[in-house]
């Protein structure tokens, strides 16, 4: 058996509980105009492509997967930007997520998050920046979620406005847009290791 079939079996099972949740947190999103949920539903997409390029590229050489985790950071941009743009069309559409449907979607988020995290902290150090794009994302994601869970009580209770899910929403952008910075300097490292 070759010595990265346990870690493609991990990636790729870690890959499907994000694609599956994405389609769950998207429809939520949608119905109840969540900035939050949108850009956290793009994010487990984003997971979800990661995850199988990582599983396609265990056995390239040092170098490639190198050059791969570039692409992997600007990938994980896509989420930010999303949720950037969002957060600007809600400036001129103003309305206030259902607070129950955004808790309750942003839990689910969590629980799938955790797993994922989960399963890859056994594998993080293995294969330089892939894992740990993975890693960052699946830990990023869950806190997050813990954020939108936050967000679903706040307007529930304290504040009944279009903030805490905009306040979220810009967050969850600009934590993943640290984790692409992150994983950019961890394959830049590796491709110069590669050369030299």
């Amino acid at each position: 058996m070759d010595a990265t079939d346990p870690l493609r079996r991990t990636v790729l099972a870690v890959a499907a509980l994000n694609l599956g949740y994405f389609g769950i947190e998207f429809a939520v999103a949608t119905s109840i105009g969540s900035v939050a949920l949108f850009a956290d539903s793009v994010d487990f997409l984003e997971d979800a492509s990661v995850n199988i390029l990582i599983a396609l590229a265990l056995r390239w050489s040092p170098a490639q997967r190198a050059q791969l985790g570039k692409v992997l950071a600007l990938i994980l941009l896509a989420p930010a930007l999303a949720g950037l743009w969002t957060a600007g069309e809600k400036f001129f559409t103003p309305s206030i997520p259902a607070p129950l449907p955004l808790t309750i979607t942003g839990l689910g988020a969590l629980i799938v998050n955790l797993g994922c995290a989960l399963i890859l902290a056994r594998v993080r150090h293995h294969q330089g920046s892939l894992t740990k794009a993975a890693f960052l994302s699946a830990r990023n994601d869950a806190f997050a979620n813990i954020a939108i869970i936050a967000a679903g009580l706040v307007t529930a209770s304290l504040w009944r406005a279009i903030w805490p899910d905009l306040i979220v929403g810009v967050g969850i952008a600009i934590m993943n847009a640290d984790a692409a910075r992150e994983v950019w300097e961890a394959a830049h490292e590796e491709h110069k290791a590669a050369q030299a």
